[in-house]
């Protein structure tokens, strides 16, 4: 039988925009192929039978590469730590192809670890099996979280040892497909600026509006301000979502950021244990620049800097008055996320402002965990607390300096008519995993992995992520 993978319906779109953007790559060969990662809730996505798609298949199309599509290392440029380098672009994955799902989007498979291209500079284009490891976990966590994410869905190893400065080594090789909405960055674009190449810029704004911005009209004459509007605002819903989530992305360089407002490439990052707007995720992040506070205004002014090429083509004031939307995208989408975590939709009056103020107020005191606190009042919520609020705190085992979040806690619950506590409770669940990654839950794993070759604890917690 023909593998389901390779008679997918893939398309042309991206390779049809021309090789100004992109070039045409091998991929390496490797030594050995072990599966070791199907993430089969993603295949039905698009229109294919788990049951029906092989390991074999997998590693056939992912891990030999097999097909008859050109590979494309895109090209791109970006702010890393504030220094613009002109000297990026895919250094160790390409586009694999794209498809379109059932539900009509068009995803992008993208490779990592697949091998060197003309952008690895003098990096060996390879992936780490634990860099994998942690990607296919933060993935899978962050969409557990609501986050809105790339997934992985697929991870090989291959057999090759490598040399890294931040793991012991050598240390095992893998190769993964990233399934996202699309690879373009802002770096695309800052890379056209740097070239002086505005006509190269309308052609992937057009494609980008045609694709995933079904709102905007593609022949309108305003589409073009609508699309960086909208731009921002997706933005600013997704640094929303990671400080909701307790997630710190580590590295948010331009060439990081997608042009669909999507969160990918996950290298140093790192859930927060505690609230703590100071927590940084990369070690080498010395200054704090990508703090997990700091997201938000990272993000703005990642925007910011978009708007130099932007400017080629569109008007200064158009940008400005796109940009000024961020706060107000941000603080409520991040408001909506937090009263959903503590188990509503809407509070009255000032209670919303009152709930979350002395929630992160005594988490910020306590040091209590962040995660473990949301999961708990999920795991221990009672209908009865909304008639007795006494129990609120003696069910969670919270000390005295809970004592006012537990008492806003209660007049919030008597807001609400007492048949919908089982509504707050449903939400209690959707909204709060009872898995929380914290570093030494995946560093366990790992060891399993070195040390042992044992791949079931890392299987059991994919399984409780994706719960």
């Amino acid at each position: 039988m023909a593998n389901p993978l390779l008679t997918l319906p893939y398309e042309t779109l991206l390779e049809n925009l021309g090789d100004d953007y992109y070039d045409v790559v091998a991929a390496a060969t490797f030594p050995q192929h072990t599966l070791r990662f199907r993430n089969d809730r993603l295949l039905p996505r698009l229109g294919l039978d788990p049951q029906k798609v092989g390991d074999d298949d997998f590693i056939e199309a992912f891990g030999h590469f097999q097909g008859v599509r050109p590979f494309l290392a895109l090209r791109y440029h970006g702010y890393q730590f504030g220094q613009y380098n002109p000297q990026l672009g895919d250094g160790r994955g390409f586009l694999y192809g794209q498809v379109r799902g059932v539900d009509g989007g068009l995803y992008y498979f993208g490779t990592k670890g697949s091998g060197r291209t003309p952008y690895s500079r003098t990096a060996d284009g390879r992936l780490t099996l634990k860099g994998g490891v942690r990607e296919v976990l933060a993935a899978e966590a962050l969409h557990q979280l609501g986050v809105t994410t790339s997934r992985c869905l697929s991870l090989i190893e291959t057999g090759e040892q490598l040399w890294r400065g931040d793991e012991p080594s050598p240390t095992r090789a893998s190769v993964m497909i990233r399934m996202s909405r699309s690879h373009l960055r802002f770096g695309t674009l800052e890379r056209l600026h740097y070239l002086q190449r505005p006509d190269l810029i309308s052609p992937v704004l057009d494609h980008l509006i045609a694709v995933y911005y079904p709102e905007i009209d593609p022949q309108g004459s305003d589409r073009l301000p609508q699309f960086y509007a909208q731009l921002v605002e997706r933005t600013a819903q997704l640094a929303a979502q990671w400080m909701a989530a307790g997630f710190c992305h580590g590295v948010l360089n331009t060439d990081n950021m997608s042009l669909t407002g999507e969160s990918f490439d996950y290298g140093p990052y790192a859930f927060i244990p505690t609230y703590d707007r100071t927590f940084t995720a990369a070690y080498f992040d010395y200054s704090g620049r990508y703090a997990y506070g700091n997201q938000p205004g990272i993000c703005r002014l990642n925007l910011e800097l978009l708007q130099v090429p932007l400017a080629l083509i569109m008007a200064k004031a158009d940008l400005e008055a796109g940009l000024a939307t961020f706060d107000q995208h941000y603080y409520r989408t991040y408001e909506g996320l937090i009263l959903k975590r503590l188990g509503f939709t809407t509070l009255m009056g000032d209670l919303t402002t009152d709930l979350l103020k002395v929630t992160l107020g005594t988490l910020i005191q306590t040091q209590a965990g962040y995660g473990e606190f949301f999961a708990t009042l999920a795991h221990c919520f009672d209908p009865a607390w909304r008639g007795d609020g006494g129990l609120i705190r003696e069910a969670m085992a919270l000390g005295e300096p809970w004592q006012d979040w537990a008492m806003l806690y209660h007049q919030a619950l008597n807001e609400l008519a007492p048949e919908t506590m089982a509504t707050v409770a449903a939400q209690l669940t959707a909204a709060n995993p009872q898995t929380v990654l914290l570093r030494p839950v995946i560093e366990s794993v790992w060891e399993a992995i070195a040390q042992e070759d044992n791949w079931q604890p890392f299987q059991d917690l994919v399984a409780q992520l994706q719960q």
